[in-house]
């Protein structure tokens, strides 16, 4: 049902991105801006939380029709216990890299190297006295990503993997294998929304290969005022369960469910 025909037009509104590799929409460490309100089990906090990121993918230089691109992607994602009377900072990951995408006839190729350091709140520090862990690493990544049915399809498929090549601790184990499928409604409403869907799934060699499994749907909006388009957002419900993706905790599982507002996904 997913894989009807489209026409040119539709199918270059099914992406609606000029960039050669589209943001992923339920990968947790996306760089982009997004507020989400969580509602979170783990073996160190049972509460509610919020989940803050502020980000960018920012293009640098891009050959030609877009056929190569080189970017710098930045993001800080931080939790926050809103069960607390001064809704203490939890954790809080910082993530730069350099993301160089090419565009095949078939695929879409990404590889990144970049750099996550990870840190715990103070005032979470002082009511837990949690174990702290200085994570920080550089790895590269790759990915290959396909649209189904043609160019600028609806259906995406991505997968690939990351190394770690330097890190602490130094007993941190380096491999990981990530995957997803992604939904981009072809035709927007009248009133320029769109139905998305997605799912992401991490394996990290660090946790035995267990599988960290990032759900979302939800609702994109493309908003025209006096004839300008403002930057799109969209309004997710979403899910989550293995691995903790917050760098501290990354050794804890965890489970979450909540909604969010993002922009530009």
């Amino acid at each position: 049902m997913l894989l009807l025909a489209l026409s040119g037009a539709d199918r270059a509104q099914a992406q609606d991105t000029t960039r050669p590799f589209a943001p992923l929409i339920a990968d947790p460490k996306q760089p982009h801006f997004f507020a989400a309100w969580l509602w979170v089990s783990s073996p160190m906090l049972t509460s509610q939380v919020s989940n803050i990121g502020l980000g960018e993918d920012i293009k640098l230089a891009s050959g030609a029709a877009s056929r190569w691109e080189i970017s710098v992607a930045a993001g800080v994602f931080a939790q926050f216990n809103m069960g607390t009377s001064s809704n203490d900072l939890i954790n809080t990951d910082f993530t730069i890299g350099l993301p160089l995408v090419y565009r095949a006839p078939l695929a879409t190729l990404r590889l990144k190297l970049y750099h996550q350091s990870s840190h715990l709140g103070d005032e979470f520090v002082l009511a837990t006295t949690p174990t702290r862990v200085n994570l920080s690493f550089e790895a590269i990544e790759l990915l290959a990503a396909r649209e189904l049915g043609g160019a600028g399809g609806p259906v995406r498929v991505y997968g690939g993997g990351e190394y770690i090549v330097r890190h602490e601790p130094a007993d941190l184990k380096p491999g990981l294998l990530h995957a997803g499928l992604e939904f981009r409604q072809p035709r927007r409403s009248p009133r320029g929304a769109r139905v998305i869907a997605a799912v992401d799934a991490k394996s990290s060699e660090e946790r035995k290969w267990r599988v960290g499994w990032s759900g979302r749907v939800g609702w994109e909006f493309r908003v025209t005022i006096r004839g300008a388009t403002v930057r799109p957002f969209s309004v997710q419900l979403q899910g989550y369960t293995g691995p903790a993706p917050y760098g501290q905790f990354y050794q804890e599982n965890v489970r979450s469910i909540g909604a969010g507002i993002h922009l530009a996904l």
